[in-house]
Order: C-alpha cells, then sequence, then structure tokens
C-alpha cells in the first residue's frame, strides 16, 4: 500500500483526505494517542485512535518500537504540540515489538547515556540524537557532492587497498590472503609477500591523495570522497580506525588558491545545512544546551550551535603562518604558566590539540588557517619554500575540535621531491609511477583532506567521534 512520509504529512494543508503513514511507535498514551516516527524527520505524527472501536487484540500490540501501518483523514489538531494529526480509520501492526524485551533496550523511553547507545549502535539511530545526527550526516554528504558538481570537479574513485603509504606514518593495516599461522618465508626468516594475492605487501589505504594527484593532473580539477584507514592505537574521542575523507587536488592552483577553495568549500556545506536541516538542528541545540547545565561555566559552549555555524559561514577565517602562532603560544599565559602538557619553548615543534584550539578559541575567537609549517614536522610531498626550511603546507583549525582540514601546495619539482623522499627514506621505486607526473608535464598544484567525521562532528555539536558513524572502529571494537 502507498504511504507518505510523515515529514511530508507534517507539512500537508491536505485536510479531510485519507492518507496511509507507517513508522515505528514511539509512544502509545491513553489507548488513544499514537506519536508514530519514521525517520524521515525527527518530529512526530500524532495519531488519534478511536479505542473503544479498536479490537483489544491489536491496542495489546500497539507498544513502543512496533512498526505500524495507519490510515486515516489528515486533520489540523486541536491540542498543544502538534499543527496536525490523523485521525485512525484503521491500524495493521506490520511487526510487534514484546514490551519486556523493549525495556532491555535503548528503545525504551528513558535517557540513556551515550555509551549504552554505543552498546546497542544497531539500534541507535531510532533514537532521536541520532536520526538527527544521522539525517545532518547525510545532507552534508549530499552537500559535498553538490559543491564539487557545481565547480567543476570530477569525481575519482581512488584505491582502498594500496601498496603506498601516502603519510609515511606506517599505521597502516595489511591487507592479505596468506595463512596467518604458516605464511610463505623467504630465506632470511622474513615474509615472501611475493607468494600474497596481489605479489607484493598491501595495506588499506590512509588517503587517496597520491592516486588524486595523477588524476588532478589530467583532469584539472578531481575529489575524491571515501573510506580510509588508520591502525593508529588512540582510545581518543577525536579518532576512528575507518573514516571518511574529502580530498580534492586541483592543478594550476597554489596555496593560495588552496586555502581559498578550502574555506568556499567549509561555508558552503555548513550553509547548506542551516537551510535544510533546521528541525535536526534545533534539536541538537537544545541537547547541547541540557548538557551544558551540569557543566562549570568554563567547559560550556560559549555559542548556541546553529549561531556557531552561522560564524562559520559568516566570517572570514584568519590566516597566520606557524612563525607567528609559535611566537603567540610562547607568550601566551598557559605557556609561561606551564599549564600546557607540551610545552612550547622553540620553533619546530608539532603542534598539538591544546595549542590549536588556543589559537581558535581564545587568542583569534575565530577559525585559523596556519601555513608554511617546518619541513621537518610534514609529509614528503609537501613544497619546500624558499628558505629551505619550510613547505607549503596549510591546516584549518576549528573551535572544539582543532584541526579539521589538512592541506597543501604539492612539490612540483622532482629532482626536489626526489632528495626529500631519499632524506625520508620513502622508495622511489614504489612510487615511481607518481615521481612520472612531475616528468610529463609536470606544474604546480595542490590540494586538501578533511576527515568528514570532524566536519559532523562540528555541525551537529556531539563531542565523540564514535557518535557520528553509523558503527565506529576503534582499538579493540569491531562490533556489529
Amino acid at each position: 500500500m502507498k504511504h507518505t512520509k510523515i515529514a511530508e504529512l507534517l507539512k500537508s494543508d491536505q485536510f479531510s483526505q485519507e492518507f496511509t503513514a507507517k513508522g515505528w511507535v514511539r509512544a502509545f498514551r491513553s489507548n488513544r494517542f499514537i506519536a508514530l516516527n519514521d525517520g524521515s524527520t525527527i518530529n512526530n505524527l500524532q495519531c488519534v485512535l478511536d479505542f473503544e472501536n479498536t479490537p483489544e487484540e491489536v491496542l495489546k500490540e500497539i507498544n513502543i518500537g512496533a512498526a505500524v501501518a495507519i490510515t486515516g483523514i489528515l486533520k489540523e489538531s486541536e491540542g498543544k504540540g502538534q499543527r496536525v494529526e490523523i485521525e485512525v480509520n484503521t491500524i495493521e501492526i506490520l511487526g510487534k515489538a514484546d514490551p519486556e524485551e523493549v525495556k532491555k533496550t535503548i528503545l525504551s523511553p528513558k535517557r540513556h547515556t551515550l555509551e549504552k547507545l554505543r552498546e546497542q549502535a544497531h539500534l541507535r539511530v531510532r533514537t532521536n540524537t541520532f536520526s538527527a545526527v544521522m539525517r545532518l550526516r547525510s545532507q552534508l554528504s549530499f552537500a559535498v557532492h553538490q559543491y564539487f558538481n557545481q565547480n567543476g570537479f570530477n569525481y575519482v574513485n581512488t584505491p582502498i587497498i594500496t601498496g603506498s603509504d601516502a603519510e609515511g606514518a606506517g599505521e597502516m593495516f595489511k591487507v592479505t590472503n596468506f595463512d596467518l599461522n604458516n605464511p610463505p618465508k623467504n630465506e632470511d626468516g622474513s615474509i615472501n609477500y611475493k607468494e600474497d594475492f596481489f605479489g607484493k605487501e598491501s595495506n588499506l589505504t590512509v588517503s587517496g591523495q597520491l592516486e588524486g594527484e595523477t588524476y588532478a593532473l589530467g583532469l584539472g580539477q578531481i575529489y575524491t570522497f571515501g573510506p580510509t584507514f588508520r591502525a593508529e592505537n588512540s582510545n581518543t574521542s577525536r579518532h576512528l580506525a575507518e573514516f571518511w575523507m574529502i580530498e580534492p587536488e586541483v592543478a594550476f592552483c597554489d596555496l593560495e588558491g588552496n586555502m581559498d577553495l578550502a574555506e568556499d568549500f567549509i561555508k558552503y556545506v555548513l550553509n547548506h545545512v542551516l537551510q535544510n536541516c533546521d528541525d535536526d538542528l534545533a534539536f541538537l541545540e537544545n541537547r547541547v544546551i541540557q548538557e551544558d547545565k551540569s557543566k562549570p561555566q568554563a567547559e560550556r559552549a560559549p555559542m548556541a550551535l546553529r549561531d556557531k555555524l552561522r560564524f562559520i559561514v559568516d566570517n572570514n577565517f584568519k590566516r597566520v603562518s606557524y612563525t607567528e602562532a609559535i611566537d603567540i603560544l610562547k607568550n601566551s599565559k598557559p605557556n609561561k604558566k606551564k599549564k600546557f602538557n607540551y610545552i612550547i619553548e622553540e620553533w619546530g615543534a608539532d603542534l598539538q590539540s591544546e595549542h590549536e584550539r588556543y589559537l581558535v578559541e581564545k587568542h583569534f575567537n575565530c577559525p585559523v588557517i596556519l601555513f608554511d609549517y617546518p619541513a621537518d614536522i610534514k609529509a614528503f610531498y609537501m613544497r619546500l619554500n624558499e628558505d629551505g626550511k619550510t613547505v607549503r603546507a596549510m591546516d584549518i583549525l576549528f573551535p572544539g575540535i582543532g584541526e579539521i582540514v589538512g592541506g597543501s601546495q604539492r612539490e612540483e619539482r622532482l629532482d626536489v621531491l626526489q632528495d626529500k623522499m631519499k632524506e625520508l627514506g620513502v622508495d622511489e621505486k614504489e612510487l615511481w609511477w607518481y615521481l612520472d607526473t612531475r616528468r610529463f608535464g609536470t606544474c604546480v598544484h595542490s590540494g586538501f583532506g578533511l576527515g568528514f567525521e570532524r566536519l559532523v562532528l562540528f555541525a551537529t555539536g556531539m563531542t565523540n567521534i564514535r557518535d557520528v558513524i553509523p558503527y565506529p572502529r576503534t582499538p579493540k571494537n569491531a562490533e556489529f
């Protein structure tokens, strides 16, 4: 039977017409009022039942969590809290939910901690908080593709299984079809990867950047948007072992153009959710306000969620060199009073999240783009500046989360790139194809990477990255 989404019914003015709605029971009170939700909106549809003319056996099955189909007349609601309601003519139980079993789950109508919700990740999307988060995630994902499509970018799918380590960090998940109890060995006792499925040591990708660069140097401007993996044993609220990355690469684009692109892109996608997700944002904003009431004043969010997003959309990002940032941090009160966990003593320090957040939240009070980092703390592919000690790197720092974007102008000079690879022990033979792009028509080009979950974290006001992806993959956790 054809049915109408609850989101449409709540906006409809077609009163006195008959509609069918399907969804899950969120509440049933006085044997008369059913709160129905189908996931299309955070708001429930009130369905008014004539319980005197409804069979007893049907009433007993209208339980929280049950799936039902309701057909009835759309009417203006006389009660408070809703504009419309359905006067029920017929109700069909599509899927039962035992109330005693429901009590054991997060579907039970009481407050549950986010930790408890993670234990039942297969059910948490039926809660208001997670349905709102996941609808926002979906809209942000749509806006990502829309932005790049409107700006003439080609969408490229880079490999998930790769033989290269784009970051040089070595924290990669290995891919093999060997019997791990008895892998083939070389004479020296090392594993003989020539006999493996791909004939060489292979891993899950940490980034699609290197392959993306090769396509930008043929298609002009491309972006990737796909899963990436880090075998970093980091059990924090900001790290996942599996997450999604957005990585544009643009030919004939320098660092300034790269910063312009990143800022414009972020403002576009955040503005999209402000324009299209107000109900969900209002709910999540109120959730943060309620949570903050139990926190000390210093730990409360300085802005309401939607105000925070508008602040990003409406204001220019502050552009600051790494060198200037180090001077600010060295002379800051937390540094002088040794309040930082990592004290800034000299130029060349690798900035930590606490330093990034100080710059954004305390010193500048706006998003910050740091650029021209020391070459020693950045990847081999970043363009070396004329000073010989800094590279054309840039990071975008956001309030609450620190780094949200990392990017650079790429090193287009073959000899300089080869020298850097030798210095860092990156095997030229493994990346011969990457070096070819500098042999045949090299040009200035740039790109950046944005961890999608960190963007969702910022847009939803959530505080743990495990709560903005359907099934988080973290150390010792591959449940579901």
